[in-house]
């Protein structure tokens, strides 16, 4: 045999084997039966049409377009990977229910960049079961009871105490005002309008800019200031914690406070590094999504006079109770006597969407409805799809907190239908932690400024729209009016 032929040979004997692993690759591919859809340009596929802002209560023209066209179903290209994006009920509560077992949470790097690698949002089994055990101890209804809601009430009229009779400012500020006081306080013990607790929230706002804002870390750009906001932050909460550790070794017990930083301390095998990621995305979670939905009950309910009238009714029935009883500050029977308020809140996370999507991956190729998720692709269950579904809600793009009190009263399959669609705090393993916080926020403020205040929205212009959080552009402007000078 020539040299030739033995190179030639040599290379056959290489290549051929790449070739049929190339082949059986391919085949294996093929054999996927993949939702219809289109993966648009390379890299960022759809990415720039699925997160163009658009108004949040509805699930914006994207979708819109791509369900009428592919069904509730379809592949896309999403965030730099191939992704199912499902606005079907059924296997958005699917995906739920089988986190850790098919699926599990998947964010884009940037996400984690900037929330930190152990931040309760990105971090994965265990870990994540063990920091959220630790929210859910740091919220549960004996807390809620015990601490939250006596300072709940505090804030919530601290906050009030500046609403002048016919002045205006933007409501979306006030309710961040109030969410952020709320969990400074419960996290760290930081009183309102302290100097430290100022530069803390002034720190946040910058860092909260870069969380919604394209993760471009160049100098000048809102993800590259949010990222030194994050290290001021981590700085700001690791003295507060070198501070608790040296009063501890000292013996100074009467001066412990009763809240998150100290519990984590005394009580979990968390690193510190795990501690400071707990304590940003609990102050994250408990603070914007709060504050967000708090300004859309405000948004939405100047459009409902019969609501406002019927609230005014329950709440003012409730505080002659109180006044009869000799009692001033609220408590959590009050709270459990505010049914059509609890309609109010209902129909306000259910129109307004403060979460509209979730990012999963599936780890385990799937097969639902006749169509395969491949192990790996990245997996978009949209809440908001269900929520403003016609065909599980009545009119879905009304504000009706009646339907609340029907399906409180009824156990028709309608009924059913709607409890098992209506997710605006997620589900299975990864359900909200904060779930009865965030509920019991918006029941407390809406109590005081509906006894309190007529309101007017400013700019009937300035609209709830994702951008890709829910905000209001302008900040929601309205003007107040005390019902003491009415």
């Amino acid at each position: 045999m020539s040299y030739s032929q033995y190179l030639i040979l040599y290379f056959l004997s290489f290549i051929l084997p790449l070739i049929i692993i190339f082949i059986f690759i391919i085949r294996k591919k093929t054999r996927y039966n993949l939702p219809p859809g289109k993966m648009g340009w390379p890299f960022i596929g759809e990415t720039f049409g699925y997160l163009k802002p658009y108004s949040a209560i509805t699930i914006g023209e994207f979708m819109e377009n791509h369900i009428a066209r592919y069904g509730t179903i379809y592949k896309s290209k999403l965030f730099g990977e191939p992704a199912i994006v499902s606005a079907d009920a059924e296997l958005n509560r699917f995906i739920l229910q089988n986190d850790g077992k098919l699926f599990e949470c998947s964010y884009p790097k940037s996400m984690s960049g900037i929330l930190g690698e152990w931040s309760m949002l990105v971090v994965l089994g265990d870990i994540h079961r063990n920091m959220r055990n630790i929210a859910v101890n740091f919220m549960s209804y004996a807390r809620l009871k015990s601490h939250f809601l006596q300072d709940m009430e505090k804030q919530t009229l601290f906050v009030l105490s500046s609403w002048k009779h016919n002045s205006t400012f933007s409501a979306q500020g006030e309710a961040k005002k109030f969410t952020f006081n709320l969990m400074a306080k419960q996290i760290m013990s930081l009183d309102p309008e302290n100097h430290e607790t100022e530069q803390l929230k002034k720190e946040y706002l910058c860092f909260m800019d870069g969380v919604v804002s394209a993760p471009l870390n160049l100098p000048g750009t809102p993800y590259n200031k949010a990222l030194k906001s994050r290290n001021t932050i981590l700085k700001f909460i690791e003295r507060k914690m070198e501070e608790r550790m040296k009063r501890s070794q000292e013996g100074k017990k009467e001066l412990e406070e009763n809240d998150l930083l100290n519990w984590v301390l005394k009580h979990s095998n968390l690193s510190n590094e795990q501690i400071l990621d707990l304590i940003l995305s609990l102050l994250f979670a408990g603070h914007e999504t709060s504050s967000v939905a708090i300004s859309l009950a405000i948004y939405f309910l100047p459009s409902c006079p019969r609501a406002i009238q019927q609230l005014r009714e329950e709440h003012r029935e409730i505080a002659r109770s109180k006044k009869k009883a000799g009692e001033v500050e609220l408590t959590w029977d009050d709270y459990k006597r505010m049914e059509f308020t609890r309609c109010v809140v209902n129909e306000t996370l259910r129109l307004g969407n403060v979460v509209r999507f979730l990012h999963r991956k599936a780890i385990k190729d799937v097969r639902y409805k006749g169509y395969d998720i491949p192990c790996g692709w990245k997996v978009l269950p949209v809440i908001s799809a269900s929520h403003l579904d016609p065909s599980i809600f009545d009119q879905p793009q009304q504000f009706n907190p009646w339907r609340w009190q029907v399906q409180d009263k009824s156990k028709s399959e309608n009924c059913t239908n709607i409890n098992n669609n209506f997710m605006p705090f997620g589900g299975g393993p990864r359900l909200c932690a904060g779930m009865e916080l965030a509920k019991l926020e918006m029941a407390i403020f809406i109590h005081h400024i509906i006894l309190n205040y007529n309101w007017e929205l400013v700019d009937v212009n300035d609209h709830p729209v994702v951008l890709p959080f829910v905000e209001f552009p302008k900040g929601l402007s309205i003007k107040v009016q005390s019902l003491a000078n009415v």
